[in-house]
C-alpha cells in the first residue's frame, strides 16, 4: 500500500535520512532509489517499508504480512522520522541562543532520527561504542545474518528482521569480534532484555529506563543518553560527552567541558536533543548528508 505521511512543517531531511542511510544495517535497512527502506517486526508479522521525503509529505510504501499491522506500521514510521514534532516551537526556543540561532536559521525543522524498536537500538548502540559507523554496521550485520529471522522483500534488497533479544541471548560470546568488555556489555544487555528485567517499552518511565540502563556494565552516560534520545523518545536527552558535540561547541565558542556545557545547555530545554542534531550537522560525517 502507498500512503502520504503528514507532518508539521518545516522538515529538514538531510541529517534525518542521512543518519538512517549511513548507519543502515545490511539485510535490515538500505538506501535505494531515493528511499530509506527497512524491515519491521510488528504484532502479527514482518513488514517492509520504504520512506522518501517530498515537499509537504513523506511518501510511504508498506508491504505487510498482515493487514492488522497497518496502524502499528504507520506509527513506527512516524516515530522513526519524528513526524509528530513541533518544529516551530523547537526552533523558536533554540534560536534564543545566539550561538545556535544561525544553525537553526540555516536548517529549520531538523528532526531527531528515531528507532523502529528500542531493544534493537540498544543492541546497536553497544555495537557502536568506540568504533566507526562502518564497523558498527558490520558487527550488526553479522548478528543479523546468524540470528535474524528471514523475510521476503518484494524488491529483493532486504533479507531479515533484526533479531529479537531472546535469539541474541543464545549467541556464543566467543564468536563476537568484540573486545571482552564489550562482549560482556552486549550479553548482559540481551539477557536483561530477554528475561524482562530490562523493559524499554513506552510504558516504562524515562527515569526508570535510564537508571536500569546505567546499572548495566559498560553503560556510561553517552550510551544511556543516545538510547534515550533515539530509542526512548526523550527529546531533552543530551549526550554532553559526545565527541561530535564537543567539537561543534568549541567551534561555536560554547563551554567545552561536559559539566560546563551541560550548564549552558539548560537554555535549550526541553529540546536539547534537537540542539544536538544542529551541533552534529556542523561536521562532515556522512550522517549529515542525504544520499543522492
Amino acid at each position: 500500500m502507498r500512503l502520504r505521511l503528514a507532518f508539521h512543517p518545516p522538515l529538514h531531511p538531510d541529517n534525518l535520512f542521512g543518519h538512517l542511510a549511513a548507519t543502515a544495517v545490511p539485510g535490515v535497512e538500505e538506501w535505494r532509489d531515493g528511499c530509506y527502506r527497512r524491515t519491521l517486526r510488528l504484532a502479527h508479522g514482518g513488514a517492509v517499508v520504504a520512506l522518501a521525503p517530498h515537499p509537504g509529505h513523506i511518501d510511504c510504501r508498506l508491504t505487510l504480512a498482515d493487514e492488522r499491522d497497518r496502524a502499528g506500521a504507520i506509527s513506527c514510521c512516524r516515530r522513526i522520522l519524528d513526524l509528530d514534532a513541533d518544529p516551530v516551537a523547537i526552533d523558536e526556543r533554540l534560536s534564543r541562543d545566539p550561538a545556535l540561532a544561525p544553525l537553526v536559521a540555516a536548517a529549520p525543522g531538523r528532526r531527531v532520527p528515531g528507532a523502529a524498536d528500542a531493544a534493537e537500538f540498544a543492541v546497536r548502540a553497544v555495537l557502536g561504542q568506540q568504533v566507526s559507523t562502518a564497523a558498527a554496521r558490520t558487527h550488526a550485520a553479522r548478528l543479523v545474518a546468524v540470528h535474524g529471522e528471514p523475510i521476503d522483500d518484494p524488491d529483493g534488497g532486504l533479507t531479515h528482521l533484526f533479531p529479537e533479544p531472546a535469539a541474541l541471548a543464545q549467541l556464543d560470546p566467543s564468536a563476537l569480534a568484540l573486545p571482552r568488555t564489550r562482549r560482556i556489555t552486549l550479553t548482559t544487555l540481551v539477557a536483561a532484555l530477554a528475561s524482562g528485567a530490562l523493559d524499554l517499552g513506552p510504558a516504562t518511565p524515562l527515569d526508570d529506563a535510564r537508571r536500569a540502563l546505567a546499572a548495566l556494565p559498560g553503560f556510561g552516560p553517552w550510551t544511556v543518553e543516545v538510547i534515550a534520545m533515539r530509542a526512548l523518545g526523550d527529546r531533552d536527552a543530551f549526550p554532553a560527552t559526545d565527541l561530535g558535540v564537543m567539537k561543534a561547541v568549541r567551534a561555536l565558542g560554547l563551554p567545552a567541558t561536559p559539566a560546563a556545557l551541560a550548564g549552558a545547555a539548560e537554555a535549550w530545554r526541553p529540546w536539547r536533543a534537537y540542539a544536538v542534531q544542529h551541533l552534529w550537522a556542523t561536521g562532515e560525517h556522512a550522517v549529515n548528508r542525504m544520499p543522492t
